[in-house]
């Protein structure tokens, strides 16, 4: 299924992730207590009964967290691991990539327009820069004028996966 590129609001974004992961922790942290203290008064004291409900506490949050996800108030989490997750099937891909984009092949550019597209969306919803690697502008920079030379849009709309199967994994 083809991912598109979405507007989030870099502000929103970061209070929901701090609130959700803290809420997180501390449902891991109480599960974990109330597991393993049931089972060390169920069987008796032992270091192994409470290494298992630090391990059940951690299913049971698990399985909280893949039914809460398709909730309404998580949207903004929801596209962030869908991008870190083609951004990170497209960097396995890099080195292929350059070297056909390089020779001028159309997907290629486009696959490595939306992997710095999207390495740049990621970078502001985290409230960073990515002016301090030099490497990455220097491609990005060259990637698009790659673009003008060959008239292709300077910006991609999103990714589709199966474009990367014409491509070797570096």
């Amino acid at each position: 299924m083809p991912f598109r590129f979405e507007h989030h609001d870099p502000e929103t974004y970061r209070r929901k992730a701090r609130l959700i992961s803290v809420a997180m922790a501390a449902q891991l942290i109480v599960f974990g207590l109330v597991l393993s203290q049931l089972l060390t008064t169920t069987f008796g004291s032992s270091l192994w009964l409470n290494g298992l409900g630090v391990l059940l506490g951690l299913i049971v949050t698990s399985l909280t967290f893949a039914v809460l996800r398709e909730r309404p108030w998580m949207t903004e989490m929801r596209y962030v691991w869908q991008l870190k997750h083609h951004l990170s099937r497209v960097s396995g891909y890099l080195s292929t990539l350059r070297r056909e984009a390089e020779q001028g092949n159309d997907v290629a550019l486009d696959l490595m327009t939306f992997y710095h597209q999207g390495m740049v969306q990621l970078a502001e919803l985290n409230g960073r820069t990515m002016d301090d690697d030099a490497e990455l502008i220097a491609e990005r920079q060259k990637i698009r004028g790659l673009r003008q030379e060959r008239g292709l849009a300077e910006r991609v709309e999103g990714f589709d996966p199966h474009d990367l199967a014409a491509f070797k994994r570096s």
